[in-house]
This record gives structure tokens, C-alpha cells and sequence, in this order.
């Protein structure tokens, strides 16, 4: 739980999600707890539905989901580990212009890091639901792997330098 009406987990398929149940649905809760008024329904469905806020395809099934600071004084992130021991976090961004610069960055790496089996990461994020408001900072991290003339390349179409955009990966990676 992340807040009263905020929830993260993760599934059997690899999949983390956050959903938060809506504002006029909370008011409701807080009025009736027990939810009695509902007992009349004519269709008897399920009357509070809860807003997805992210999805994404880990790859491996999440077995704690934890929330934390990765720095101290910083600020709060998602933090999640998996079957095969593998760590994640889920880090919220501070501002539109770097969700704005990690989505262009993001994109170029698609195009110019192809993963070795040949399977398309999109594909691969979105296995069994769309990936949904999430940048996929492990393929973000790549960037330095590549050869300085891709990264020129990439800098160049995000009317950037390569040092900037290096600079802002550290800079997310000490938040």
C-alpha cells in the first residue's frame, strides 16, 4: 500500500502495477466502511473499480515489493525483488522535461539497441498488458554501452551532447 487508496503488487507473470481507487469512490468508503448501500445492485458487479496508474512486464515473478529511499534525504521509491533475485525500483520523476527527455531517450535506444535474442523490447515490456506510464530505465542505461558514434548520433537527434546525457542518467541513478 502506498497511501490510503494506493496499492502496488506484482502477479504470477511478471507483471508490477499501481492502481489507486477513485476520488468519488474513497468518499464513498469513508461514508459507509461496510459498503451496505451496494447490496441492491441490480447486476450485482463489482461497483468500485480502481484506476491503473502504471503496468509493466518485469520478466520475472515480483515477490516483495517495498517502499524506500535509495539515498539518504532522498526521495521515496518503489523498490522490488524478484524469484531469481533480481532488485528493480520504480523511481517517480520530478519534472515533464525529464519525463520528456528519458521517453526521446527511450525511444532512440530501441531503435539503436537490438536485444540479442532479436525480440522487440516493446514486445517484451508489454507481454501481457500494455506498458503503461512506465520508462524502462534498464534499456535508458544501455546508452553507455553503445559505440560513441551511435551515441553522437543519438546526443545529435536530442539536440543534446552525449556528456549531458550521460550526466543526466547519473543524476537519476542518485535520486
Amino acid at each position: 500500500m502506498l497511501d490510503y487508496d494506493t496499492v502496488a503488487g506484482g502477479d504470477k507473470f511478471g507483471n508490477i502495477f499501481i492502481c489507486k481507487l477513485p476520488k468519488e469512490i474513497s468518499d464513498d468508503v469513508d461514508e459507509d466502511p461496510t459498503a451496505a448501500h451496494l447490496q441492491n445492485l441490480p447486476y450485482k458487479g463489482a461497483p468500485h473499480k480502481v484506476n491503473e496508474i502504471i503496468q509493466f512486464h518485469v520478466g520475472e515473478v515480483i515477490t516483495h515489493l517495498s517502499k524506500a529511499s535509495l539515498v539518504p534525504g532522498g526521495a521515496s521509491n518503489l523498490i522490488y525483488g524478484t524469484i531469481h533475485g533480481g532488485i528493480g525500483a520504480l523511481v517517480p520523476f520530478v519534472s515533464r522535461d525529464d519525463i520528456d527527455f528519458f521517453s526521446a531517450l527511450e525511444m532512440h535506444m530501441r531503435q539503436s539497441f537490438l536485444p540479442l535474442c532479436g525480440r522487440d523490447h516493446m514486445a517484451f515490456r508489454s507481454y501481457y498488458f500494455p506498458v503503461k506510464a512506465v520508462i524502462d530505465g534498464d534499456l535508458c542505461e544501455q546508452f553507455s554501452l553503445l559505440d560513441s558514434a551511435k551515441q553522437e548520433s543519438i546526443a545529435e537527434e536530442m539536440s543534446r551532447s552525449t556528456r549531458e546525457i550521460l550526466k543526466k542518467l547519473e543524476d537519476m541513478r542518485n535520486r
